[in-house]
């Protein structure tokens, strides 16, 4: 009867130990910071640096960070009016760049040639 007991003691003792890992893992591991929202989540390469972003029609040449949309291959410019990376500007509220549309990758075309 004492060793059913003592084993009894030991089952529990290494549930108890395991209950343990498993609740202080989040503590140790915690979770991967998503920088999207829930809402929306995109998956672009953003072009290091800012670039000479020339519109398609020739109107509008300005400096700006260049974007990649990788589900469909379109290219997008987004003007910072400077070398800085994000948009500057002159009044007290924090400019919003609005992208204008520069072109577009063929990855299909680039998957049919390998």
């Amino acid at each position: 009867m004492m060793r059913t007991e003592r084993v009894t003691q030991l089952i529990l003792a290494v549930i108890a130990v395991f209950l343990g890992i498993i609740a202080l893992r989040p503590y140790a591991e915690p979770p991967a910071a998503r920088a999207a929202s829930a809402e929306e989540e995109y998956e672009v390469f953003i072009e290091p640096g800012t670039h000479t972003l020339r519109a398609p029609d020739g109107r509008a040449v300005q400096q700006g960070k260049v974007v990649v949309d990788l589900t469909n291959g379109k290219i997008w410019g987004f003007p910072t009016l400077g070398a800085e990376p994000y948009p500057r500007g002159v009044s007290a509220e924090p400019p919003v760049s609005q992208p204008m549309y520069l072109g577009k990758f063929d990855f299909a075309e680039m998957k049919k040639r390998q």
